[in-house]
């Protein structure tokens, strides 16, 4: 008996490529969505949850379309934030990226996170298969926490437009990362959110 968590992140959008922007997903982000969508058919999804922002909500609208079964509902635990300030362990090198942020966004951050923790990273009994449809630090975060890394570390873990995240956890044992950044059901021109993206 095994509790799968699917993290995706959501496609391509037009009006940001980076940062906390939102906006409708660029044509591009259409087609990784439905190519995800096919990928993801015929699993058995017990839920499946979203972030509230434009740009998730579309990306569950184009999976459901493909796949009738699930039915995506919001959830705002699953918001775009930034998890951490810079800390203590943190390497100076990512204090410019902390610079268009607030202490309030950080708190807001790590409450958030907090709570998406506990309210997902839950064993349930039976086979389980849960898809949160969510954002890059969002999903970071997650395996952050189950590698038992240090909180800054969220920042040195990148996920694609629709790349496909699992964890799982088998009853009595801790939670393992089954796969990170999966983005085989994309082609190269469609592999689209990664700071660098490699040729295979």
């Amino acid at each position: 008996m095994t509790h799968y968590l699917y993290l995706v992140r959501h496609g391509e959008h037009q009006d940001a490529e980076h940062g906390l922007e939102d906006g409708p997903l660029s044509p591009r982000g259409v087609r990784q969505a439905a190519l995800l969508a096919d990928r993801l058919s015929g699993l058995p999804f017990d839920a499946v949850w979203h972030s509230p922002l434009v740009r998730a909500t579309e990306t569950a609208r184009i999976l459901a379309d493909r796949m009738p079964a699930i039915d995506p509902q919001p959830n705002a635990l699953l918001f775009d934030c930034v998890p951490t300030g810079m800390t203590e362990d943190t390497p100076t090198v990512f204090e410019p990226f902390f610079g268009s942020f607030s202490d309030d966004d950080f708190e807001a951050g790590k409450a958030q996170m907090a709570d998406a923790i506990n309210e997902f990273l839950v064993r349930k009994p039976g086979d389980v298969h849960e898809l949160l449809i969510t954002h890059n630090f969002v999903i970071s975060w997650f395996v952050r926490e189950i590698m038992g890394a240090d909180e800054w570390r969220w920042l040195t873990l990148n996920q694609a437009h629709c790349g496909l995240t699992v964890l799982a956890q088998k009853k009595g044992r801790p939670w393992s990362l089954v796969s990170h950044n999966d983005i085989a059901h994309l082609p190269y021109e469609l592999r689209t959110g990664l700071p660098e993206v490699p040729p295979v």
